[in-house]
């Protein structure tokens, strides 16, 4: 049942996404009056059997992750809390979502993932419910996410590039069009929920700063 229910929730994300973007220039993009879906109209898992109801988060601008404690791209945690330590005050939230699907590189329980975390790199933003991001057991904030941004907003050879690194150690990230490439890929979130950018994984949170910026404007 709660496998049903799971897939139910991805497949009504996947449905009134579609429906948000429905449309044409002659004709309106929800001819039936159905609302275009965001973020906020989610709940994340926390840790310890918590949860994070997204429309809480709303009027915030969201950098979205999903991370791995044990992976390359790892060191990446010091770049986000810099993210989190200079933006956070201004409206900026980072939702870290530990993911063990690539490589197995997240292994740890969640309390072990926030251990590590914090003491390897002095995170002081929280760590959410491990999940998963692709599949048939992909949360369906990331279906949604997915749907928002299909593609990461990287050159096609600095995809290819991990693609390639990824297959020379017998390793694969993606199967399937729109599939999450690996650990520590991000999306970016405005304050209204819309997803307005996603980034490859090789793409630092250093580079992301001056897409946050903007967004966070004058504050609210």
């Amino acid at each position: 049942m709660k496998r049903t229910a799971h897939l139910c929730a991805a497949m009504l994300a996947l449905l009134l996404v579609a429906a948000g973007r429905a449309g044409t220039a002659d004709e309106p993009a929800n001819p039936k009056g159905i609302p275009a879906m965001t973020i906020h109209d989610f709940t994340a898992k926390g840790r310890n059997g918590t949860s994070l109801d997204l429309a809480s988060l709303k009027g915030k601008v969201l950098l979205v992750v999903n991370t791995a404690t044990g992976c390359g791209f790892t060191p990446q945690y010091e770049g986000l809390e810099k993210l989190h330590a200079k933006y956070h005050a201004r409206g900026l939230e980072i939702l870290d979502f530990p993911c063990d699907q690539f490589g197995h590189q997240a292994p740890g329980s969640d309390d072990e993932i926030h251990s590590f975390c914090a003491l390897k790199y002095n995170t002081t933003f929280d760590q959410l419910a491990k999940i998963e991001v692709n599949g048939p057991g992909a949360d369906p904030i990331y279906v949604f996410l997915k749907a928002a941004r299909p593609k990461d907003d990287a050159p096609e050879s600095e995809i290819a590039g991990l693609r390639a690194l990824l297959a020379k150690h017998g390793l694969q990230g993606a199967t399937a069009p729109g599939d999450i490439e690996w650990n520590f890929t991000k999306f970016l979130v405005d304050r209204d929920g819309n997803v307005v950018k996603r980034f490859h994984p090789t793409t630092t949170p250093e580079t992301i700063d001056a897409e946050i910026e903007p967004l966070l404007g004058s504050g609210k």
